[in-house]
């Protein structure tokens, strides 16, 4: 990862979108890039997560696909799945992202 990328706001200013997405609710990590106008930052949305600051909902974010992403040993995994059905949203395979996709009112300067 860049060294750039781990310093300062850019981490800070993911964080503070994922900590908006509300409960029972996900968001994929280019959504999120798109939002701050970082085309083709899916990745470094991934990197920001694995950097989260207690409690920022890492969990709500997943991929394109609707899945949760692996995680080293899978331990996170399951518990990103427990959490998030804890919520409300069933991730026994792809979650339905027509439902269950946080839409940004755009009024909160989302873009």
């Amino acid at each position: 990862m860049p060294e750039c990328l781990e310093s300062g706001t850019l981490f800070q200013r993911i964080h503070d979108v994922v900590a908006r997405i509300p409960a029972g609710y996900v968001a994929t990590y280019g959504q999120i890039a798109h939002q701050l106008g970082l085309w083709n930052g899916a990745r470094t949305v991934g990197w920001a997560m694995r950097r989260c600051p207690a409690g920022i909902p890492w969990h709500r974010v997943v991929n394109a696909q609707g899945m949760i992403s692996a995680r080293g040993s899978g331990e996170g995994e399951a518990l990103q799945r427990a959490l998030l059905e804890e919520e409300g949203v069933p991730c026994r395979g792809p979650i339905d992202l027509s439902r269950y996709r946080w839409r940004p009112d755009p009024s909160d300067g989302d873009r």
